[in-house]
């Protein structure tokens, strides 16, 4: 072969390779290109590139699926035997549904529930707020947020606490890993924290005397337990237990639907009485409580705002004056009137009677001239209807003297006979700073539960002097037992 014809032979294979190479490089010019047009979004919505590796011709006829980098790193997780450690998508409050540490928290164990107590007021136990409060179901104490520098978060680290509770949302939380968790051992938790009842289970707690057991290991019996005595409201609480124990009542506030689109004017707090009277009754009445006794901490709070301090947990005060404001004060928060409009208060203790009253001479003027004023109009009878939420009842005087065997002497009077004074027939006279009147009682109406208030103290120049006189009163018979309770 000729100089030549090796030269062009050198050249000829020269332009095939660069050929080639510029195919080559078209090849994986194309393949970046596609690489960079497939991306799949994140959730935090960056995209995530999925690599591809660029196939050897003889299977590049039939492509592989594409797998996104994302899913293959869960099913890589979910097939190891140690929980991973991986960024929880977290981003105002919403955690990623597929993590599984919602399912498998390592710290369910840790919760104490002995000392769980959902009966105080929902605020956090640092900065006083009510707003955005969790209970850490490891202390008990109520801290507010979860964020990086709110005060759960910070406790959770300093004291390795990790399981809280949202008390509005009832969504439970280990910080400071912040992911939400969910498991069906904690039902009986949010049950205490917010009891609710069906109106099978209703129509049922009249028919079913099933004692309780509590987790401390007490048996009780629901609607039969003990309030909390505060400092000085064991007045209140005389009162609260006998209304949780009327049937129409309890049922009514044990359904929270019964109440809570009931509509107010804006800036009314007396609703607040409605709605923490209904929380308190569903305390009572839960058969899965953890203590067999509850604290009206809320309620009385409540009782003081709405009372404008009339009514303190710190001081003591009168049974049936505290009776009589919280029958009128709920009968006015669920939208009832005077007169037309009635509510469930009226309904169950609302009665109606006729009073008459007369007007008597002064004592001191001589007869002649009593006799010429009874005749005239203004001493003439008058009669007014009028309603009633209770009676008063009056007891006879105590005796003042030991019997034979130096001892004081007891009374008794049956429930009759103090009951006269509405008959209609007997009268009795009140003194006014001016003017006597003589009044007599006639019912004509009897609500369905009739409540009764006997008289025990009077007070005088000097000090309160109770009267110890029994009354008697049948209890055969009955659905549920009369009773009372004398404070002081």
């Amino acid at each position: 072969m000729s100089g030549r014809s090796k030269r062009d032979s050198r050249g000829s294979t020269r332009v095939k390779r660069e050929s080639e190479s510029r195919v080559n490089s078209s090849r994986v010019k194309r393949e970046r290109d596609r690489e960079r047009e497939t991306e799949v979004p994140s959730s935090r919505g960056s995209p995530v590139r999925v690599k591809r590796e660029v196939d050897p011709p003889s299977t590049r006829e039939a492509p592989a699926p594409v797998i996104p980098a994302v899913r293959v790193k869960r099913e890589r997780e979910a097939d190891e035997d140690s929980e991973p450690e991986r960024e929880v998508r977290a981003k105002n409050g919403r955690v990623d549904s597929q993590d599984r540490r919602s399912r498998h928290c390592p710290y369910l164990d840790t919760i104490n529930r002995s000392v769980l107590d959902f009966d105080f007021e929902k605020l956090c136990s640092i900065s006083l707020s009510h707003i955005n409060a969790y209970a850490c179901l490891v202390c008990g104490k109520y801290f507010q947020g979860r964020g990086l520098k709110s005060h759960a978060y910070i406790h959770s680290v300093q004291f390795s606490h990790h399981v809280f509770l949202n008390l509005h949302t009832l969504k439970f939380y280990c910080l400071p890993d912040n992911y939400e968790i969910i498991d069906s051992s904690l039902e009986d938790i949010t049950y205490v924290l917010k009891p609710t009842f069906t109106k099978q289970q209703i129509a049922n707690l009249d028919k079913q005397a099933k004692l309780s057991r509590a987790y401390d290991g007490t048996t009780y019996l629901p609607g039969i337990v003990g309030l909390n005595n505060i400092k000085a409201n064991d007045y209140a609480n005389a009162v609260l237990q006998a209304l949780s124990n009327v049937p129409p009542l309890r049922n009514y506030f044990l359904e929270e639907d019964n109440y809570k689109n009931i509509r107010r004017p804006p800036g009314d707090i007396m609703f607040l009485l409605v709605q923490r009277f209904g929380e308190l009754m569903r305390k009572l009445w839960n058969p899965r409580n953890f203590k067999a006794h509850v604290s009206p901490h809320e309620m009385l709070q409540a009782v003081v705002l709405c009372s404008k301090k009339t009514f303190q947990i710190t001081k003591q005060g009168d049974g049936v004056d505290f009776l009589s404001w919280f029958l009128n004060a709920l009968h006015s928060a669920l939208g009832g009137t005077k007169k037309k409009k009635k509510t469930i208060v009226t309904d169950v203790f609302q009665g109606s009677m006729r009073i008459f009253t007369k007007k008597l001479p002064h004592p001191d003027l001589p007869a002649e001239e009593k006799e010429q004023l009874l005749h005239n109009d203004e001493y003439q009878e008058t009669m007014v209807e009028s309603t009633f939420m209770y009676l008063t009842l009056d007891l006879p005087t105590a005796p003042l003297y030991k019997d034979e065997k130096e001892q004081l002497i007891i009374p008794q009077v049956p429930l009759f006979n103090i009951l006269a004074k509405f008959n209609g027939i007997t009268e009795k006279e009140y003194k006014t700073y001016k003017e006597n009147f003589l009044k007599r009682f006639q019912l004509t109406k009897l609500p369905p539960y009739l409540i009764f208030c006997i008289k025990r103290f009077t007070k005088n120049n000097f000090f309160v002097e109770k009267n110890p006189t029994i009354v008697n009163f049948p209890i055969t018979g009955r659905a549920n037992g009369m009773s009372y309770k004398t404070s002081r």
